[in-house]
């Protein structure tokens, strides 16, 4: 189960797009200011004040970390890529370490659950046959640990082998203290044109790295300055990530135990 290493190491991209800052520099795009309307048209409507208005783009990213920071849960949701394998995650997590969501890689996919310090995985044939076959698996092996785990969940214990590496896509305070481990890499931001994610307004930062590699922050315009968005072009992890459903709860069950398999049960308890 190799597969589950990347799967932290995605998390990890995702903030990491942060840390290294954002990407190309974008001007403001200039706006004309529209002609005298006739007296019996509707006057147009006032632009929203800019919540930024006044701060640098490094001010603004500085805001929008401390604000990820507190955030209770989130979802994330986009591919990344590490070690150049394409990861895409969709995940919830809080910050009492629960969360739900799925993962695909290498055309299999695999649903993961995390509540109460266990770890449940159910992934299809694919997602397993590559998972272990990646670990060096023998095929015979193989046949057989996916015989015992076809359709059901491995239940994998705190300290058991791929706990930690799992369990680390579920910690949200360790994620979100990542954004802010390195500050020097987020200095020299450049404030692009506004935008949108999901409707929501974005204030749009920007950063381009030595090596033609850039990346792109979107922090809200409303409410609290979250990040909303992270793109990463160029380098070795190139990838795109999507951040919502801010202080929303995750609501996550553990599997029935019929339906569960304890990772100690495998094939000469093979390692995840």
């Amino acid at each position: 189960m190799a597969s589950h290493r990347k799967l932290r190491a995605a998390a990890v991209v995702c903030t990491v797009v942060v840390v290294a800052g954002p990407a190309p520099v974008a001007a403001w795009a200039a706006t004309d200011l529209p002609a005298a309307a006739p007296a019996v048209s509707a006057p147009s409507p006032a632009p929203s004040p800019d919540p930024f208005s006044g701060l640098t783009a490094d001010e603004i990213g500085e805001r929008a970390v401390t604000a990820t920071r507190s955030a209770t849960s989130l979802r994330m949701t986009g591919r990344v890529v590490s070690q150049g394998q394409p990861l895409d995650i969709d995940f919830a997590v809080d910050d009492s370490g629960e969360c739900t969501g799925l993962m695909k890689i290498k055309g299999g996919t695999a649903e993961l659950r995390r509540v109460g310090h266990f770890t449940y995985l159910k992934g299809d044939e694919a997602f397993w046959r590559a998972s272990m076959a990646s670990q060096g698996m023998p095929e015979a092996q193989i046949a057989v640990t996916l015989e015992l785990i076809k359709g059901r969940w491995l239940k994998i214990a705190p300290g058991q082998a791929g706990s930690e590496d799992l369990g680390g896509v579920c910690d949200l305070k360790s994620l979100l203290a990542d954004l802010d481990k390195d500050k020097e890499q987020r200095r020299g931001l450049t404030r692009g044109p506004d935008g949108k994610v999901d409707g929501t307004p974005v204030a749009t930062l920007v950063k381009k790295k030595a090596g033609g590699e850039t990346a792109t922050v979107s922090v809200s315009e409303r409410g609290k300055p979250y990040i909303l968005k992270m793109v990463k072009k160029g380098g070795d992890e190139p990838g795109a990530m999507v951040l919502s459903d801010y202080d929303k709860p995750v609501v996550v069950k553990a599997p029935p135990a019929d339906e569960t398999v304890d990772l100690s049960k495998l094939v000469g308890g093979a390692p995840a």
